[in-house]
This record gives C-alpha cells, structure tokens and sequence, in this order.
C-alpha cells in the first residue's frame, strides 16, 4: 500500500514518535477536543508521508509538523463554517424537502471545491465568473459593471472556464 522504502517508513516511525503527543498537545489546545486532535494527528502524518520530501533533510521538525497540521486546521474550520451555513439554508426549508446525510456530504464537498475553485481565481475572473454564472448578467452588462471592455470579459470568462475544465479533468 505504502511507496515508502524501508528507511523512509523507518524515518516517519521515528518522527511520528518522537512528536506525535507534542503535535496532539498542540492541537488538542487549539481545537478543545480530544478525539478530533488525535485525528488531525494522523492527518498530518498521512499528508508528511505523501509529501516527496525527505524526512531527514527537515532541519526543523516542529515548525513542519506544525504548518501541515494548521493546514488541516484550516481546511476544518473552512469545512465547518461551509457545514453550518448550508444547514442554516437548509432549515429555511421545510422538513420533506431534507436531503439524506450522503446528499448533504456530497454538496459540502462540492461547496468546498466551488470555494476552491473561485479563490484560485484573480479577482477580475472570479467577479465575471460570478456575475455571470450566477446573478445571469450578459458579457455588456459584467463590462459595464467592471468598467472594461466586453472583449476583456470573454477574456476574463475564458480563463474562468479553463480553471473549471482543469477542476474537473484533475478529478479522478
């Protein structure tokens, strides 16, 4: 299952010795549950042992560990305000209409990836792409809300299409 040589799975074994219960400290004091902290422990560990660096090249292993684990940090508390927003506009609806927890999962995911997506665009693209894959505006209207020219928001929209297909060619 592991690519690891022998040394290298040897090397992670040492590391996640020597700084699993500091990491676990470190992000039990962060996030005030036990159970979750020791998850992220082991997501960080995954994400070190997927990583093509070389363990013993890491002059500082803390300050590695500890910018892989805020990573994961972030990319929870990004999820859980993502989760909470989408269930506050969930409960707006009545109770029949309720998706499954699957149905639920999967448009989190998606939202996340969407989210993704538009933060990878410069500014310019993501407000074209918004204006005009969401609020319908025609390519004049976005100019004119933009102050350029029309050729540059086909431009804009272009580049905006190319990052989408790219999302989803990378998918697997």
């Amino acid at each position: 299952m592991s690519n690891l040589t022998y040394q290298q799975d040897k090397d992670v074994t040492a590391l996640y010795t020597e700084h699993k219960s500091w990491l676990h400290r470190w992000l039990k004091n962060k996030l005030q549950c036990d159970d979750l902290a020791l998850d992220l422990v082991q997501s960080t560990f995954v994400r070190l042992i997927l990583k093509p660096e070389k363990i013993t090249d890491l002059k500082q292993p803390r300050a590695y560990l500890t910018t892989i684990a805020h990573g994961l940090l972030n990319d929870y508390w990004r999820r859980k305000r993502v989760e909470q927003t989408y269930l506050e506009a969930l409960a707006l609806y009545p109770e029949e209409f309720s998706p499954s927890e699957e149905h639920r999962a999967i448009t989190i995911d998606t939202l996340l990836e969407l989210i993704a997506l538009l933060d990878s665009m410069k500014k310019p693209v993501r407000d074209t792409f918004i204006l005009s894959q969401l609020e319908g505006c025609t390519y004049r209207q976005i100019a004119e809300k933009l102050a350029v020219s029309e050729r540059t928001i086909k431009t804009y929209m272009a580049e905006a299409m190319f990052q989408c297909l790219r999302l989803k060619n990378a998918k697997p």
